[in-house]
């Protein structure tokens, strides 16, 4: 069977199945939301509450407001019964459109609590925070007297909160007996009673929480109380639900889904077709094969994901004989050497002097790390290099890699300094990270001049060891950064392997670096220095080790003869 039967057959089951279910849902949900929006609905609950809020915020008080109440069952339609939190009746929507009064919704009543929310600056000092919970709570004191005052006298006003949070009212009335409550001030012994409540909170973690409930219990006193607001009548019937448009919805649905169906099997089907011939080109070698990448759905995801999975195999594959014809290309000359001198030696065109032996001795070392290198290299790109891991500490294995290259430095006229914080642990392999730290520093000493420097330098940031090796050297290029890392290259292409190294040390230090979960970065200036940045894991002494253990072997593979020497550039 096709797969566009297929798919129309299977959307169609499910089409019809969720139709039934979704008109069954729908029935019993639909009854079940009328019956709540009869109760008390969301929206105008939320009406209601920030209305009666704004009521008790502004005016300090909750004289008059039946009138507020009577207004809000008018508009949402429903029944609305206010208390405080003493149970005190405050008003009555069916009392007030004089009505006998139906027994109350058995919801969970409404908290509201008109007291502000303070707006304690951001960056102060807990003493100055608890100053300014004094001020605002004198203050709120103050409007609460002179809000009740002017509510009472029926004069209009409004108020708008200022800098802390504290209603500020706002009247064209003259001031008069409240202008003289606005006036006034909070007595010494009240202040007082508010600064040893907001005091308490000093050296609370949580001061701004602390400070505002010490502003509500002093508030508590003047403030208008909280209210229970109750919405709804009990056992109210609901509206009933009509059957007959959730038939005509659902036989919409299905009609709907399978006409999507066939239209989606004919939509995926013309990419897969696509996929299939560009896949079966790529397992034919035709590695410049791609797919349309048109569209933002799973199909398209998947030609994405196609495309990318070719770009890496082309990638590889070029990359692999790039790597060929640089292999070639190290070796040939070298080996052309070696293959004249044997052949001149057997011929007796030469004496096999201890001078040309050495010479072709060493020459025969250079090679053989080229190899040696080649495989470390290989083995690291594959995850399948060998790491001993333990707990290190990167001050020691920098004084070793300093003492090591002392003599080197000293005979190049190479002052090598050392600079360390606390001692900084990391999880980690010492004979790699040893062997990076030391192709640094070699590279270092072959670009700083006599007379020059090059530093050690460890510190912790944010949770990382991050070690620096710095030289006064001749600078790198901005042009060559991007390709240091590269097998194969060297700053100075007119370096011999004898000065400038295999061009393989940076490109196996960066593996090594990477499979401890760091980073190695390099900045330079022409003339001034260049400045390589390891960054690793940092670990506390005590803390457990790794997983992996302290002698685990990435790749099962055990560590190859002769290696922990140093890599070169």
């Amino acid at each position: 069977m096709s797969f566009r039967l297929r798919a129309l057959g299977l959307l169609l089951l499910v089409a019809l199945a969720a139709t039934a279910a979704t008109a069954w849902l729908t029935w019993r949900q639909a009854t079940g939301q009328v019956r709540e929006s009869v109760s008390a609905g969301r929206e105008e609950t939320a009406r209601t509450t920030s209305e009666l809020y704004a009521y008790g915020y502004a005016h300090g008080t909750w004289d008059g407001i039946s009138s507020t109440v009577r207004a809000l069952s008018q508009q949402t339609g429903q029944r609305i019964r206010v208390v405080t939190d003493s149970d005190v009746l405050l008003a009555d929507s069916d009392a007030l459109a004089g009505r006998d009064v139906r027994p109350v919704s058995d919801q969970p009543p409404v908290l509201v609590d008109p007291r502000p929310r303070l707006r304690l600056p951001g960056g102060k000092v807990p003493l100055a925070s608890v100053k300014t919970t004094v001020t605002a709570i004198g203050e709120y004191r103050n409007t609460v007297a002179y809000a009740t005052c002017l509510t009472r006298a029926e004069a209009e006003f409004t108020a708008e909160p200022d800098r802390l949070g504290i209603p500020q009212v706002i009247t064209d009335r003259k001031a008069g007996q409240c202008g003289k409550m606005k006036q006034s001030a909070g007595s010494y012994a009240q202040t007082l009673q508010d600064h040893e409540a907001a005091s308490k909170c000093v050296g609370e973690r949580k001061l701004d929480e602390c400070l505002q409930r010490a502003f509500n219990e002093r508030a508590a006193a003047f403030a208008p109380a909280r209210l229970q607001i109750r919405m709804g009548v009990l056992h109210e019937s609901p509206p009933s639900l009509a059957a007959a448009p959730a038939v005509i919805v659902a036989g919409g649905v299905a009609l709907a889904v399978i006409l999507g169906a066939l239209l989606l099997s004919r939509t995926v089907l013309r990419p897969v077709r696509a996929l299939t011939g560009a896949a079966r080109g790529l397992g034919n070698g035709d590695l410049a094969r791609r797919v349309p990448e048109s569209g933002r759905d799973e199909i398209a995801e998947l030609g994405r994901v196609f495309n990318r999975m070719a770009d890496s195999l082309q990638g590889a594959e070029e990359r692999q004989r790039r790597l060929t014809s640089d292999i070639a290309h190290e070796l040939r000359t070298p080996l052309a050497n070696l293959r004249g001198y044997l052949e001149a030696l057997r011929d007796g065109v030469v004496e096999p002097t201890p001078d040309l032996l050495d010479s072709l001795h060493q020459e025969a070392i250079l090679q053989q790390r080229i190899v040696d290198d080649l495989q470390d290299l290989a083995l690291a790109e594959a995850g399948a290099l060998t790491y001993h891991r333990a707990r290190l500490d990167l001050r020691e294995l920098l004084a070793t890699c300093r003492t090591a290259h002392r003599p080197q430095a000293e005979e190049a006229g190479v002052a090598v300094g050392l600079e360390t914080s606390p001692p900084v642990y990391v999880d980690g392999d010492a004979d790699r990270l040893r062997q990076v730290v030391s192709n640094l520093v070699r590279n270092a000493l072959r670009a700083t001049a006599p007379g020059g420097a090059v530093t050690l330098a460890l510190n912790a940031q944010d949770g990382r060891a991050v070690v620096e090796v710095r030289d006064t050297g001749v600078g790198i290029r901005p042009d060559d950064l991007p390709h240091l890392f590269d097998r194969f290259w060297r700053v100075d292409a007119a370096r011999g392997r004898t000065t400038g190294g295999s061009g393989l040390g940076l490109a196996i230090a960066r593996q090594i670096v990477a499979d401890h979960d760091g980073t190695i970065d390099v900045a330079s200036t022409v003339g001034v220095g260049t400045t390589f940045t390891m960054a690793l894991p940092a670990v506390s002494p005590g803390a457990a080790m790794s997983p992996r253990g302290p002698a685990s072997v990435r790749g099962g593979l055990p560590a190859p003869p002769g290696r922990g020497r140093p890599a070169s550039r």
